[in-house]
């Protein structure tokens, strides 16, 4: 194996399932302890953050000498649960190809990161390069969160896969709940029961109807339209009473531009009578395709065009602190899937690309 495939194995070979996804997962302790001690030994200067216990973010730096730009790469340190996968951590090179999971999201690009830090740390730049590997992106994104209290900078480029473009675009999301109320009766009384569970029938037909109409609505030329579907629903209390309550849980992907007020409103009105609460959101993110970071990074990249990606990133996070950020990472398939693999060829290709635009901006 090549150092850096070596290096993605190690990491690979580490569990660190994000714990709030898969209560009792091991979390980020371990695997933030081995990039730690290899960053330190590569001649960064370390630091964790660590306001939520067990939850550790690393943040390192490749000190310049001054006088310089200075630039931030971020990926993560979590990963999601493996139940439907065979020898998840046995990371394996096969036809150039690294198995297991986190290999694509993100471990690959860490690696790739990690590398490409001590490679400027060599350099002699004039700015600093950051490498902040964070804990529950997967998730709710404390990590990053906390980092960006202590981090500034002058560019950032959030490491996730790309296929080895330039990302400047992705849809956010809102996580929505939606209550019907019923009367428990008896089931033998019709005229006193009222069922939850057949309101709820009536809001996931609105709900549906709303879906068409947003995916035949306004299309954002990366990103595509906005979306929702239904996730979870539960109700009743027992075979021969009429339910009193019915729970829905559903998801909306939102387009740059859309706010999450205007997602609650419309929820509200799509669901009639029914209670709304919009539980947890994030919003979406874009940079506009003109600005010298594309241009900066594509070259180092040889990428012509840009793209937007369908999921959420931390890059919104990033962005919203005021750092301009666009993402870059590898190619591969598999993320949250049983199988799982980054192809390592893209993996050498990132650690060149992080640090000749880390040579355009730091000087």
């Amino acid at each position: 194996m090549s150092e850096l495939a070596q290096l993605t194995a190690a990491l690979v070979e580490i569990d660190s399932i994000n714990p709030t996804l898969i209560p009792g997962a091991a979390g980020e302790t371990e695997i933030a302890g081995y990039v730690v001690e290899w960053l330190a030994r590569a001649g960064l200067d370390v630091t964790v953050v660590e306001r939520m216990r067990g939850r550790p973010s690393v943040i390192a730096t490749a000190r310049g000498s001054g006088g310089g730009r200075s630039l931030l790469l971020n990926a993560h340190l979590d990963t999601v649960g493996t139940e439907a996968m065979r020898d998840p951590f046995d990371a394996r090179l096969e036809d150039g190809r690294l198995y297991g999971r986190g290999s694509y999201d993100m471990k690959g690009a860490l690696a790739a990161a990690m590398l490409a830090s001590a490679d400027c740390a060599r350099l002699g730049l004039r700015g600093d390069v950051v490498l902040t590997a964070v804990a529950d992106e997967e998730l709710g994104s404390v990590g990053t969160e906390e980092v960006l209290e202590h981090v500034r900078a002058d560019a950032a480029i959030v490491c996730e896969p790309t296929e080895l473009q330039v990302a400047v675009a992705h849809r956010g999301f809102a996580g929505f709940e939606i209550e019907t109320a019923g009367v428990a009766a008896h089931g033998s009384r019709p005229d006193l029961g009222v069922d939850a569970i057949a309101k709820m029938g009536h809001v996931l037909v609105a709900l549906e109807q709303l879906d068409k109409r947003l995916q035949a609505g306004r299309r954002h030329e990366l990103v595509g339209t906005a979306s929702l579907h239904a996730s979870l629903i539960e109700g009743g209390q027992e075979l021969s009473s009429y339910p009193e309550r019915c729970l829905l849980s559903g998801e909306r992907r939102t387009l740059p531009g859309e706010t999450i007020a205007e997602v609650e409103r419309q929820l509200r009105t799509t669901a009639g009578d029914a209670e709304v609460r919009v539980y947890v959101s994030r919003e979406p993110f874009e940079l506009d395709e003109k600005h010298d970071l594309v241009r900066t990074v594509g070259q180092a990249a040889g990428a012509h065009a840009v793209v937007g990606l369908p999921f959420w990133t931390d890059a919104a996070l990033v962005a919203a602190a005021g750092i301009p950020t666009v993402l870059f990472g590898p190619a591969g398939e598999g993320a949250h899937a049983a199988v799982e693999w980054v192809d390592v060829g893209s993996l050498e290709r990132c650690r060149e690309v992080y640090v000749a635009a880390a040579r355009a901006i730091c000087g």
